[in-house]
């Protein structure tokens, strides 16, 4: 299952540690963020099962960053 998220992550280097730390985290099979999207879209694919969102929005925001699920 993919989740979804706006965020506010502006940089590759805010980009490359949310990736790093969501993959610390979790069991993913991917994860992406669009830095150039109006909404900075964060897709995190789970491995074998559903991603738990509200879990990646509390790593985020434990982070500094703005998230949520984006409708």
């Amino acid at each position: 299952m993919i989740g979804i998220f706006k965020t506010n992550i502006n940089t590759d280097l805010d980009k490359l540690k949310v990736i790093s730390a969501i993959h610390q985290e979790f069991r993913v099979q991917a994860c992406t963020v669009d830095i150039e999207d109006c909404d900075k879209v964060l897709r995190v694919v789970g491995q074998g099962g559903p991603v738990n969102e509200g879990e990646v929005i509390f790593l985020l925001q434990r982070m500094g960053y703005q998230c949520d699920i984006l409708d």
